[in-house]
């Protein structure tokens, strides 16, 4: 069963008959197999509705995420070559309605703006589903190394392999009540679905993560799993200190997710608080869900750890030159698995990331333990992750660079217990010009379509940028530099030039 903040439900079975109705109400209005179709839309039950619609009639999907803008929305729209754009007319004071017309109209695609209910037709005009899962059906953007995003390609399959191991790993069964409260849009949206399809679990979803709102829905429904990662952990916990010592959500056995690292302190505070654990996971957009603490472990696995492989992905550790390196030997972590990327897609071409026996580099550094748990100690890739998603440092620098007062940009993430990142703009000034603010630059990144999520939260000023003798920035020196900041509960330093 699928529950909304609004009180509103819909068991799995009614659910798969209903997508079956907007299906062939796609269908009518020209949606066809084969086409792809990108969506931008909220955590609703009627989001997942029409995910299903698409899926019976064997479209592949790109969901975005709704606090993208125009920039990052035209970009995934041209990077697999959308032929139809579905969105909703406003959501959170934003005109996604306007913004996705403006780009279909940019590159002759057509827009579908959801105003009330879902497109229905009669399932009975309907073929055959097509396919057998192993086909490509979702394209999924995330930032890389360069300013442009990247479509990760996933299959039916991959999907359901991810969501079969995240029930497996959390021991999940139709006695649980799990949540959605992060955007579906997001792999792990489809990926708890699963999970619920496969073990009966009810699932309760909200468009919008509100932490007061969100602990009454625990209580009201007595959800048993949920969390998204540090962040959600960091909100919950503080609901609790403010509600004391009553349990602010007493059916709650545990917090589960991913996306950034935790602290060892929010677990300590988590159990001294709530009295349950964090399950805390490492997965990426590439292969959704890698490694998951799971019920038993113990306080040093689940603090130390991100936990074992999940139920048919493989973990290997390997120094530079490929050899395979054995227990507690640090090196690139790299993963095989039915869930894991089929290929990418950049600028129309097709790049397999796998090498010749299906591994694949996730760009992250650590070592395996005897007792078979995963230790993260760093990345390789020049990424930022905050709240679990992936920032692409070129694409701020790009915009960033076209401030008047910017005469050179080096953009870095600053380690943050309540984003897992902060985004840390460190800045060369034009000679003569005045350092611009924080609101300043956001405001010049919001003008240029960037989501509000890509902004700075803190800007560093210097005299010249450290670079390497092919005068490259190097940015570990400014990490180790402006990482002296307060962590538990600090805001995001708001200030210019302390850098000098």
């Amino acid at each position: 069963m699928l529950i909304d903040e609004h009180g509103h439900s819909v068991t799995f079975s009614a659910m798969v008959r209903q997508a079956q109705r907007v299906a062939a109400g796609l269908h009518d209005l020209g949606v066809r197999a084969g086409d792809t179709v990108s969506w931008q839309l909220p955590t609703r039950i009627d989001t997942v509705l029409l995910s299903l619609a698409l899926a019976r009639l064997g479209v592949t999907q790109n969901p975005i995420i709704p606090v993208y803008r125009s920039r990052e929305v035209a970009a995934m729209v041209r990077q697999c070559r959308a032929a139809w754009l579905i969105t909703v007319g406003e959501f959170r004071g934003f005109a996604h309605g306007a913004m996705a017309r403006d780009i279909a109209a940019s590159y002759d695609i057509r827009a579908l703006v959801l105003a009330g209910e879902l497109p229905v037709g009669d399932p009975a005009e309907l073929g055959p589903p097509p396919g057998s899962g192993a086909e490509i059906r979702w394209i999924y953007t995330t930032s890389g190394t360069t300013s442009a995003p990247k479509g990760v390609c996933h299959s039916d399959g991959s999907l359901i392999a991810g969501g079969l191991g995240v029930a497996d790993a959390l021991a999940v069964s139709g006695e649980d009540v799990a949540t959605i409260f992060f955007p579906f849009a997001h792999i792990g949206g489809p990926d708890m679905l699963i999970a619920g399809l496969a073990v009966g679990m009810p699932i309760v979803v909200s468009e919008v993560f509100e932490p007061a709102a969100a602990m009454a829905l625990l209580r009201k429904y007595g959800v048993t799993v949920s969390g998204g990662g540090p962040s959600f952990y960091t909100m919950y916990l503080e609901q609790q200190i403010r509600s004391g010592p009553e349990p602010v959500a007493p059916a709650l056995r545990c917090l589960a997710g991913g996306g950034a690292p935790m602290p060892p302190r929010v677990y300590h505070e988590v159990v001294a608080s709530m009295g349950i654990p964090v399950l805390h996971g490492y997965g990426m957009t590439e292969c959704p869900m890698i490694t998951q603490g799971r019920p038993g472990d113990s306080v040093e696995q689940l603090t130390s750890t991100v936990g074992r492989p999940v139920l048919g992905c493989e973990v290997a550790v390997r120094a530079d030159d490929g050899q395979r390196l054995g227990p507690e030997a640090e090196g690139q972590v790299w993963v095989r698995g039915p869930m894991l990327v089929h290929h990418y897609l950049v600028d129309g071409d097709i790049v397999v990331p796998h090498d010749e026996d299906g591994w694949f580099y996730t760009g992250d550094v650590g070592y395996l333990r005897p007792d078979g748990h995963v230790v993260l100690v760093g990345r390789e890739k020049d990424l930022i992750i905050r709240k679990g998603e992936s920032i692409s440092p070129m694409e701020i620098e790009d915009v960033l660079g076209q401030h008047p007062a910017v005469q050179g940009v080096a953009v870095i993430g600053l380690p943050d217990d309540n984003r897992g990142e902060r985004i840390c703009a460190v800045l060369e000034l034009v000679p003569g010009r005045e350092a611009p603010s924080v609101a300043e630059l956001r405001e010049h990144c919001r003008a240029a379509g960037l989501a509000p999520f890509k902004s700075p939260e803190q800007v560093e000023i210097v005299d010249s940028m450290p670079t390497t003798p092919t005068m490259k920035i190097r940015k570990h020196q400014l990490r180790n530099r402006f990482d002296t900041q307060p962590r538990a509960g600090a805001p995001a330093p708001q200030k210019t030039g302390a850098g000098n």
